[in-house]
């Protein structure tokens, strides 16, 4: 059991990162999937570019997307960048921070899709066989002896579908060509994300760590104040909900003895169902009625309190 404590209190220290992984990993996991399927080209030179293409950019944008549906955080920012001010000011520095925080995981996906993607090559080669010179990689010059443009590059799209392609050497040939230029340009991908990260990674300590130790010391605080409302508007509603139902039935029922003309005979409770009618009503924090909880609700959008606790 401690153990499992142990490994809890890891993962929540270090839930940014984690959380990064995961999402690495989810993106790894569905580019392999789908790799593993047959990759069907159309093999026409309107659809070729538009297909190939597609599969580089549509997936990262939608990984992008649900990168952001999926962090939390994302609320906090949209509520923190349209509330009211009211007694708390908005610091600009804050939102940016974090939007790049949210940003900065959402992009790891995409980043994961892209360079598997290249590096596969197969969407790569469908996307610019049209414009591949077969004449200069096999030197066969009698292969588009007497064709016209139109049939030379419908011929140099079927390069992709194996089963269209009656010259399998020359095929394999033009798919290596393409394949290697779609490996290189993975590799130079990977070298470029890995180099903005290591700069944005060493450009940061040159700047006032006073300022970004604040910036994020904010950032936690308006996530923790969130969840921490959130936390106490559930338990408020539990326990005004659990004394409306107890009065309710305390009233039905002295309804129902008076009614039978019934002698109401008091009976003394135990201590544990005292302390815990006592601590509902601990939890209701002085709001007892619909209109005081609907205030309180409005003050808190409309008018949080200022950071300044008084003794």
């Amino acid at each position: 059991m401690d153990k499992f404590r142990m490994m809890f209190q890891f993962l929540q220290s270090n839930q940014e990162s984690f959380m990064n992984g995961i999402c690495g990993i989810m993106a790894l996991a569905s580019a392999q999937m789908y790799t593993s399927f047959e990759f069907n080209c159309p093999c026409m030179p309107e659809y070729n570019y538009t297909y190939g293409i597609g599969l580089l950019t549509i997936p990262p944008i939608w990984f992008f997307m649900l990168g952001f549906v999926m962090n939390n955080n994302v609320s906090v920012l949209a509520e923190e960048w349209k509330r009211p001010t009211g007694k708390r000011k908005k610091d600009p520095t804050i939102l940016r921070y974090m939007f790049c925080s949210i940003t900065q995981r959402s992009l790891i996906a995409p980043a994961v899709w892209v360079s598997v993607t290249l590096m596969d090559g197969k969407s790569f080669l469908c996307a610019f066989s049209i414009n591949l010179d077969l004449e200069k990689i096999t030197g066969n010059y009698s292969l588009f002896r007497g064709m016209s443009e139109a049939e030379r590059v419908r011929l140099l799209a079927r390069i992709p579908c194996k089963d269209l392609f009656d010259q399998q050497e020359i095929r394999v040939a033009a798919s290596r060509y393409i394949k290697c230029f779609s490996q290189a340009c993975g590799w130079m991908f990977l070298l470029m994300m890995t180099l903005t990260a290591f700069l944005i990674r060493a450009i940061r300590p040159c700047f006032t760590q006073a300022a970004f130790l604040k910036t994020k010391y904010w950032s936690h605080y308006i996530d923790i104040e969130r969840k921490m409302f959130d936390d106490t508007c559930k338990e408020h509603a539990k326990s005004f909900a659990k004394v409306c139902i107890q009065q309710y039935f305390e009233g039905i029922s002295g309804e129902i003895r008076s009614f039978h003309g019934h002698r109401s005979s008091k009976y003394d409770s135990d201590d544990e169902d005292e302390d815990k009618r006592k601590s509902d009503e601990e939890k209701l924090l002085g709001i007892r009625a619909q209109d005081d909880m609907n205030k309180v609700l409005w003050n808190w959008h409309t008018c949080k309190p200022a950071l300044a606790l008084r003794k």
